[in-house]
Parts: structure tokens; sequence; C-alpha cells
């Protein structure tokens, strides 16, 4: 019989990857009510804001954005979604595959947002979680003749859920649909991949480094016109 504390130790060994990021982002959250350090202060330095990225090259708060949160509303539920299909992702992709695609579910999901959104301040995993989500829904469009009744489980959940998220990115419009899309179209394209070859996520990174690149540069052109026109 295993105790609760030996079954949280062999939860933790068995999706090191679902449960590393989510100890990470809560960390990250709860920051400010140990240090004296505002959760302002961590957007500063690491929140998506175009004109940092693209005309002050800090391309890193892509990647930094995704472990913030803007409240514990946003956090609990990213957190939430990330602990339901995190496990399932995390075994059937490989730990290897499944980062790959949220990372960069996560980064094309920002550069979406600021082409969208030029001077929105973003913040948040939804672009990432999306694209594990479309990840799963990619591995089994590929695999949907030996799934059978599982697939059309599956595609039925994925469709409420998509239809929900849509709803809420309408009603509320603090949400980002944009990253949301992105990222899960991302995520699919990666999902379908590694389906057919778990070596193919290296091939997949390389073609999704490929498209982020040109698009990063041409955003710079279209950052320096909006920037023309109001001057």
């Amino acid at each position: 019989m295993i105790s609760k504390k030996g079954y949280k130790i062999e939860q933790l060994k068995a999706y090191p990857i679902t449960y590393g990021l989510i100890i990470i982002n809560t960390i990250i959250f709860l920051v400010p009510f140990f240090f004296d350090i505002s959760p302002e202060d961590l957007f500063e330095v690491g929140a998506i804001y175009g004109p940092d990225i693209v005309l002050h090259e800090q391309i890193w708060r892509l990647f930094t954005a995704m472990f913030l949160h803007g409240g514990i509303e946003h956090i609990a539920m990213n957190m939430l979604s990330l602990w339901f299909i995190g496990r399932v992702a995390e075994v059937w992709l490989g730990g290897v595959s499944y980062i790959g695609i949220y990372f960069i579910s996560g980064l094309m999901g920002g550069l979406a947002s600021i082409y969208m959104h030029p001077v929105t301040v973003g913040v948040g995993a939804s672009g990432a979680i999306f694209g594990v989500f479309g990840a799963l829904a990619g591995m089994v469009m590929v695999h949907r003749k030996k799934m059978e009744a599982q697939f059309k489980a599956f595609m039925k959940e994925f469709g409420v859920i998509l239809l929900l998220n849509l709803g809420i990115g309408i009603a509320f419009e603090s949400v980002d649909l944009t990253a949301h899309i992105a990222g899960l179209v991302m995520g699919i394209f990666g999902g379908a991949m590694v389906a057919k070859s778990r070596k193919l996520i290296w091939l997949y990174i390389l073609i999704s480094f490929m498209i982020m690149i040109p698009f990063y540069n041409h955003l710079y052109t279209l950052y320096v016109s909006i920037l023309n026109a109001q001057f």
C-alpha cells in the first residue's frame, strides 16, 4: 500500500515536466508575496510588450512572459489546464517533444500577440498550454483510424474546450485569443509530426524557427511604420 506522501513522489517522478512547470509558475507567482517585489516589477522586466521586444530587441520577454500571470484566477485556470492535459501529453509525446512543443507554441503565441496588439502588455502560459492541447489533437488525428471510439470522444471534448475558450475570449477583452490560436496551430502541427516519429521534433523546432525569425524581422518594419504614422 502506497502512502499519500509516496503517491505524491511517484506522481512527480511519473510527470516531472508537467509538475516542474506548475511548480516554477507557482513559485514565480508567489515571489511578490514573500519579497519586496511587486507584480508590476516582474511585468516590467518580463512581460510581453511589443515595442520592447521588437524595437529594443528584448526577445527574452517572449519566454519570460510564459511564467508570469495577471492574478490568482489567471494562474489557477492555466495550471489546472496544464495539470489535466500535461500529464497525458508527457506520456504520449515523450519529454523532449512535450517541452519542445510547449515552448515553441508559447513563443509563437507571443509573436502573434504583439502582431495583433502592438502596444498591449501580455503575460501568461495560455499559448504554450494551447499548444500542448493542440499537440494531442494532432497526434489523435494522425492515429484516428487506430483509435476509433477514443478519437471521437477526444475530438468531442476538444471541440467543447475550444468553444468554451473562444467564448471566454469574446466575453473578456483581457483574454488574448490571438496567442491561444497561434499556440494551438503550432501544437497541432508539432503533434502530427511527432505522431509519425518522435525524432521529427527536431525538424519541427527547425521549421518553427524558420517561420518565427522572418516573422520577427517583419515586425520591426511594421513597428517602425506605426511609429512614423504617429509622428
